[in-house]
């Protein structure tokens, strides 16, 4: 199975009350660790890439190439989409033409009306070519390739001038932050999250900055119409820390240890091990 857009597999998690998991690739080791992972638990899946990482792995084609190739390789047979995440307008548009299957525009630096002038755009270029649309209002807190923001509460109205454009899944901002979160955070807003859901009907609503959320408020999240949970830094904080170990157990000192796929093998693991204990929270497993 090829690259798939992420409309059916949204439609049927909103349904059936649970998430699918977004993943973040950084590298290559992910983009098996992830395909890997959801196929042995039969999850459908959405890998992501950020601006930074579309630059540090070679453009939007080179990964939409490298994905579907590895898709075919490992014959993954759980559908998969690839995911522009917080993407700028032009990034968005250069992923439209690199061939991914899944595009957000992140238009919430701009005014409302602005948003919703370049949103709906985007969503007439994606509509030609079946590929589905993430917009965002209200910015997600944190750092997302060097842009800081804390954690805005969308304007539910706003929510749903925007989901009025026809796109697939909103990402609005209900306290959530990117990264880290700071022993003070108050946590997510959930009486803003059921107001936007209200807003926007059955819109599958997306949770970004899925890492460090308490489990039973991602859970309770899920319940209120979230379909779509993003999670990067735990699974970078997986990868550094087997890799670490391995270091410091001296395993790249002995015999062929030295060699990048040796020494990149157990990041790999936890990678995947991390990625099934999140796709076991969301409910997606079994789900493919």
């Amino acid at each position: 199975m090829g690259l798939v857009n992420a409309k059916e597999m949204l439609t049927k998690a909103k349904a059936g009350h649970y998430a699918v998991g977004h993943f973040n690739l950084n590298n290559m080791e992910s983009v098996r660790a992830f395909l890997l992972a959801a196929e042995e638990v039969k999850s459908p899946i959405i890998l992501g890439v950020s601006g930074g990482t579309a630059k540090y792995m070679g453009g939007y084609k080179t990964i939409a190439h490298m994905v579907e190739d590895f898709i075919e390789y490992l014959q993954i047979t759980v559908p998969v989409a690839l995911h522009v995440d917080h993407g700028t307008y032009e990034e968005a548009l250069a992923a439209i033409e690199g061939g991914f299957s899944s595009i957000m525009f992140d238009g919430s630096k701009y005014s409302i009306e602005e948003n919703v002038e370049k949103t709906k755009y985007i969503v007439g270029l994606c509509r030609e070519k079946g590929i589905t649309v993430e917009a965002e209002v209200g910015a997600i807190g944190g750092e997302e390739d060097g842009h800081i923001a804390m954690g805005e509460c969308a304007d539910p109205k706003e929510c749903k001038a925007i989901a009025d454009l026809g796109v697939d899944m909103l990402a609005a901002g209900i306290g959530n932050i990117h990264g880290k979160y700071p022993a003070d955070w108050k946590g997510l807003n959930f009486d803003v999250l059921a107001a936007i859901q209200q807003e926007t009907g059955e819109l599958p609503l997306v949770l970004h900055g899925g890492s460090g959320i308490p489990d039973e408020m991602v859970k309770k999240a899920i319940t209120l119409g979230v379909s779509k949970v993003n999670v990067n830094t735990e699974c970078q904080i997986a990868f550094t820390e087997a890799t670490r170990k391995y270091i410091e157990d001296g395993k790249d000192l002995t015999g062929k240890g030295f060699t990048p796929r040796a020494l990149l093998a157990p990041g790999l693991e936890a990678t995947k091990a991390k990625c099934i204990e999140k796709m076991e929270l969301f409910g997606s497993v079994g789900k493919a």
